[in-house]
């Protein structure tokens, strides 16, 4: 099978790794992200820079986007320098930006009257799950165009599962991000009272993470509280981002999420006093 060629706008924390698997299995790559000092490494491994976004998706066949805020899909998408204005009939675009179903919906729609087709596809799994391959990728979008490229997914995906319509995957990584936010409070809560406790806090991790408990949150982010490392497999200014979102999802269907609610007010507290930049497991300082 010949390998498409292939356009990567947004090469961060979990970007860049994508981009290194992609390279690895031979892909030729063109790259763009907003420093591209950041992107040195990529550029040494064999990814071709591109100066604009439309230069970057000219060529390709397959494009991809991993940036930080639906403001900013908007405006890869919608600018006058962006992907629209410099697209090709046939071409793919695959946003995996954790953003909002109803921008996931116009980009589709947008797709189809430039005949092309388009999948909403965000992660889980953090930059370990970027690093090891591992992903899960959540699917929104015609399944046909699915097939046509859950074999590219797979070189950096392990659990890569087709959602529904457009949209459907953000909905469904909204999913994600609820079950996270209050699962943090009880990891961070878990520990501060085996803490206060006078226990050990790496022999209860070890007890508890393979019981009962257990959650992605608890066995791979905890051992980085109890490390004092803060530093973002997924930074806490983005999940802010990604509670918001689902709170104004949840409000258009007159639903209540309580405990969505009580995380998106800690994080926010955290994120006022500086700790944006810092990862998600940086809940942790509420209890300090």
């Amino acid at each position: 099978m010949e390998k498409k060629k292939i356009a990567f706008i947004g090469t961060g924390v979990m970007g860049s790794s994508i981009v290194k698997h992609l390279l690895s299995e031979g892909y030729l790559v063109a790259i763009n992200t907003r420093t591209k000092e950041k992107a040195e490494a990529l550029i040494d491994a064999g990814a071709v820079w591109a100066d604009r976004v439309g230069e970057a998706v000219k060529e390709a066949e397959l494009i991809f986007t991993m940036v930080g805020y639906p403001a900013d899909v908007e405006s890869i998408y919608f600018g006058e320098e962006g992907i629209f204005a410099n697209s090709q009939e046939g071409q793919i675009v695959v946003d995996m930006t954790t953003s909002s179903p109803a921008l996931a919906k116009r980009i589709a729609q947008q797709a189809s009257k430039l005949n092309m087709s388009s999948i909403d596809a965000p992660v889980s799994g953090g930059d370990i799950g970027a690093k090891n391959g591992t992903l899960s990728i959540m699917c929104g979008g015609e399944e046909q165009t699915f097939n046509e490229i859950s074999h590219v997914l797979s070189i950096f995906g392990k659990q890569i599962i087709y959602q529904g319509a457009a949209g459907a995957g953000q909905h469904t990584k909204m999913c994600n991000q609820i079950a996270i936010s209050t699962n943090m409070i009880g990891v961070c809560e878990a520990l501060a009272y085996a803490e206060h406790a006078g226990l050990n806090p790496e022999i209860v991790l070890s007890s508890i993470s393979s019981g009962a408990a257990g959650s992605w949150s608890l066995s791979n982010l905890a051992p980085r509280i109890l490390k004092d490392d803060f530093e973002p497999g997924f930074y806490m200014k983005h999940f802010l981002k990604d509670m918001n979102i689902a709170l104004t999802e949840a409000a258009t269907m007159n639903l209540t999420l309580p405990g969505l609610q009580l995380a998106q007010e800690m994080y926010g507290q955290l994120i006022q006093k500086g700790f944006g930049e810092k990862g998600t497991q940086a809940l942790y300082k509420s209890y300090k």
